[in-house]
Order: structure tokens, then C-alpha cells, then sequence
């Protein structure tokens, strides 16, 4: 943990001895620990790691969000789970007390719709009905408000990563809004509060904190340095604010 120790200290994190912040939320959500599926974990032995570091940070349970995009990561229930259930075995053999459940993150892209139709989505949730999507950094896909409407019409709950991320929205704002009034769930990305991204990305994050629009938070977890900038993401004071809203990690 000492490593840990040394990060509270960096610029920008709220150090306050006598009222030490609680984090309030038990469930991580979104992440890249699958091992050998994407651009995240390379190894089974890279995804016990970092299960182990959730654990530490009092995490409950962990679900894990693997990319799914049509011409790079061709991935489904067919080879997530069987690498799940292998990272489980090994939690419990590890003594490792945390939950661990998959799910995924999916690209609006040109072959969305089709999986859609198809069924069989990598969701969570109570009621596995909340699907996690992401955009192209670049553009707004034109398909966006297609895939939208079929994911609402056949039940899902849309909720989209890191808003903060896409800056075509946090150069217009407008359009954060008429996302939140599609009923759109927005994931915050936990880093982007202390400018790991940029600081356009950070100004986002004040923007949606400040004006309650987050419904998750998340760490968008890929590998052992992003675990080692968590401790101070949880105790810098943009975590801290929006964590005052009553965000759903809990409930899944």
C-alpha cells in the first residue's frame, strides 16, 4: 500500500486528516480485466492483480466491460464467459473476496444495429437490461440515434461511457442534455476528474458533475497504472461531489 500512500499526496487531491472521506461506492464498473480479449488485461495473472486492487479499495464486486467492435474486438458471451469463470476459479482458490461478473462495452459502430437484432448482448444489472456503449472520440457516429431507439424499443437501459470523453459534446453541451432527456445513463470515467485525459476532458467532468447529469461511476480500469491513480481519483473532491448524488453502482 505504500505506493497508494504516496498518490493521496499529489496536487489536486483533498487531504483532510480529521474527516477522512468514506467511499460510499461498493461496485466498480467498467473495466478491461479479461485477460487476452481486447486492449486490456494480457494475462490471467494481470486480471487477479488488479481484482486484488479493487478488493483493497473495499470493492465489493467488479464488472468487468471488455470492448466489443466489429473490425477489432469480435468478442461475445461465447468467449468472455468461459475466461470469467476461469478468473473466478482462480479468485476463489486466491482467498480473493470480491464478486466478479462480464459484461461489455459496446462501439456504435457500422455492424451495432445487427447485434442488436441478433440478441444475446453482453448486458448487466439487476434485470440484465443495462447495456454499456461507447462513441468514436472523433465524431458522432450518424447511426447513434438508430441504435438508441432499437436499444430502448427492445427493453434496454442505454448507458453511455465516459461522456466527458467525447469532446464534438463537451464543446456543446446542449447535446448532453438532449441525450438525459432520452433517458441516456451517463458512466463517468473516475480519472477524468484529476486530468489524466486532458483537461478539456476535465473541464467535461466539472460541467456534468456539477450539474448532477451522472448516473455511474467508473474506472475504466485497462492496467496496473490506472490502479495505482485510484486511490487519489477516490479522494479528489470531483469524486467526492459526485459520489453526493445517489449514483446506481450499488444496485447492480
Amino acid at each position: 500500500m505504500g505506493f497508494f500512500n504516496n498518490i493521496f499526496k499529489k496536487k489536486g487531491v483533498e487531504e483532510n486528516e480529521a474527516t477522512p472521506f468514506i467511499n460510499p461506492i461498493e461496485v466498480e464498473f467498467h473495466s478491461h480485466l479479461i485477460f487476452g480479449v481486447d486492449d486490456g488485461c494480457e494475462t490471467i495473472e494481470q486480471s487477479i492483480e488488479l481484482l486484488k486492487g479493487f478488493a483493497k479499495l473495499g470493492m465489493r464486486k467488479v464488472i468487468t466491460t471488455p470492448h466489443v467492435m466489429s473490425d477489432f474486438y469480435k468478442n461475445s458471451k461465447e468467449n468472455v464467459y468461459p475466461k470469467r469463470d476461469l478468473i473466478r476459479q482462480r479468485l476463489v482458490e486466491e482467498n480473493i473476496n470480491i464478486e466478479f461478473e462480464a459484461a461489455a462495452e459496446y462501439m456504435i459502430d457500422d455492424g451495432f444495429e445487427k447485434k442488436i437484432a441478433a440478441g444475446n448482448l453482453l448486458t448487466f444489472g439487476p434485470e440484465g437490461k443495462h447495456i454499456l456503449f461507447e462513441l468514436p472520440f472523433m465524431t458522432e457516429p450518424p447511426n447513434l440515434n438508430n441504435c438508441l431507439f432499437e436499444l430502448q424499443i427492445a427493453g434496454y437501459k442505454p448507458v453511455l461511457a465516459h461522456p466527458e470523453r467525447y469532446l464534438y459534446y463537451a464543446n456543446d453541451h446542449e447535446k448532453y442534455i438532449a441525450l438525459k432527456e432520452r433517458g441516456i445513463l451517463f458512466q463517468l470515467n473516475m480519472l477524468s476528474g484529476l486530468g489524466y485525459y486532458s483537461k478539456p476532458v476535465a473541464d467535461a467532468t466539472q460541467f456534468l458533475v456539477k450539474n448532477k447529469l451522472i448516473d455511474l461511476v467508473g474506472s475504466d480500469t485497462h492496467h496496473i497504472k490506472h490502479m495505482q491513480l485510484l486511490p487519489g481519483a477516490i479522494n479528489h473532491k470531483i469524486y467526492r461531489e459526485v459520489c453526493e448524488a445517489e449514483l446506481l453502482n450499488n444496485y447492480l
